[in-house]
């Protein structure tokens, strides 16, 4: 028999069993769906955060408080380290202290390397925005900034203009508004909040501008927001002591990136008054290292997809090897009759080897078709394009392939080894 042959015996086999043959691939398909749908999940979640994190590019880093490394995910054992040292050394200068109002302006001031600074200040992020007899629900996040930070922070301005150093120096009240608040209050059109009173926490502020549309992270939109100066939220909506100053630099060349983060930190380093023997009480993140220290967060989750598939799948494998040898008790007479009319044991395992094979990539078909749209229902959460991951495609595929050839290389070698008398014989 050619190989032709054995093989559309082997698929119109699988066609005539539909039952037996739906079950089987149902639960190799459940497999792959999980493999492939977190996993596109994941790389929907990889694509925002490159997005919501570069958006100063590869030219830009950030200045932040040392414990904010901590929060962010980084390792708590070197702050730790850190720690004891600076009590070693019994230094008292400004260790383990937020960056305030002064040490930021003062970087600012004295930076005169070519690029823009941005100081930003945290403010509440259950405020509640209100006109006439509309309200929003209390998570309106306010943000203290300055002229720079909507071009730092991955903002363009739609209509309006932004912050003035004037605004920012006398804290008054004006704000830049987020599309979703626009649209809440005055529809699509931009440029009708401009110069209209808005309430925010029942506080009066002027609108000034509105800003363009930047998506959403998990869910929470980056738009339901009110940008105004850093004094400002100083003044209404950040009483915390301890909370700090974060300073974002965007230079004009990326190949003077690594020049500016030297002489950043050879400028704030007399800012907060640390002396030689010390170490830095400050990090320096450049926009990529970010997102790839949220990449390899990422990495442990798709390790644990990729373990659960693979589970399943062995499970499927299992499953497939007990339905296949059931299928050869109840084929032994036809399996007899083919070797009686001269079939060979290797046409006889082709043929279930086949059909363990057709199964399983069955099961793969409909398994990524079911992951993909899974995994891209998770996207229009994250408000992402289309995500395709054409590896994890690609490898359970392969998979599958060759969960279907273990599963049914016993079955087929006991198939190749019935007496065809004896089988022929078999009720």
């Amino acid at each position: 028999m050619k190989i032709s042959d054995v093989f559309s015996l082997a698929f119109n086999t699988v066609k005539a069993n539909k039952l037996r043959t739906g079950i089987t691939v149902a639960i190799i398909a459940f497999g792959i769906m999980a493999l492939v749908g977190i996993n596109t999940a994941i790389d929907a979640m990889k694509q925002k955060f490159t997005e919501s994190f570069s958006a100063m590019g590869a030219n830009g880093f950030i200045i932040h408080y040392k414990e904010y490394q901590v929060r962010m995910g980084g390792d708590r054992r070197d702050q730790v380290e850190q720690e004891k040292k600076g009590q070693r050394k019994q230094k008292k200068s400004n260790v383990g202290k937020p960056i305030t109002k002064q040490q930021a302006e003062a970087f600012k001031e004295r930076a005169d390397f070519p690029a823009k600074i941005s100081l930003s200040f945290p403010g509440s992020g259950d405020a509640v925005v209100s006109m006439d007899d509309k309200k929003t629900t209390p998570t309106v996040r306010i943000f203290g900034g300055d002229e720079n930070y909507p071009e730092l922070n991955g903002y363009t301005i739609a209509a309006g203009r932004d912050l003035s150093t004037l605004d920012v120096k006398s804290g008054r009240n004006v704000c830049i508004i987020g599309s979703d608040i626009a649209n809440k209050f005055f529809g699509s059109n931009p440029e009708r909040p401009i110069e209209k009173i808005i309430r925010v926490n029942n506080i009066p502020y002027r609108v000034i501008g509105v800003l363009d549309s930047k998506g959403s992270t998990f869910g929470r939109s980056w738009d339901n927001m009110v940008l105004t100066s850093y004094n400002n939220v100083r003044q209404f909506f950040n009483s915390n002591s301890n909370a700090s100053f974060t300073i974002a630099v965007k230079v004009n060349d990326v190949q003077f990136l690594d020049n500016a983060i030297g002489e950043s930190e050879g400028i704030f380093r007399p800012i907060r008054k640390l002396a030689i023997s010390e170490d830095d009480n400050f990090v320096i993140d450049k926009s990529d290292s970010i997102v790839e220290m949220l990449m390899r967060n990422l990495n442990f989750i798709t390790l644990s997809a990729f373990v659960i598939g693979l589970i399943t799948l062995i499970g499927a494998a299992v499953g497939l090897m007990n339905i296949m040898l059931v299928s050869v008790t109840e084929r032994t007479k036809e399996i007899g009759l083919v070797k009686a009319i001269g079939g060979r044991q290797k046409n006889v395992r082709r043929q279930f080897l086949f059909e363990s094979i057709i199964i399983s990539l069955f099961g793969a078909i409909f398994g990524i078709i079911l992951g993909v749209l899974v995994g891209n229902g998770f996207s229009l959460v994250l408000n992402t394009g289309f995500v395709m991951p054409y590896f994890w495609l690609f490898l359970g595929i392969v998979i599958c392939f060759f969960v279907g050839l273990l599963a049914g290389l016993y079955p087929a070698y006991k198939a190749s080894r019935l007496n065809p008398i004896e089988a022929l014989r078999y009720e």
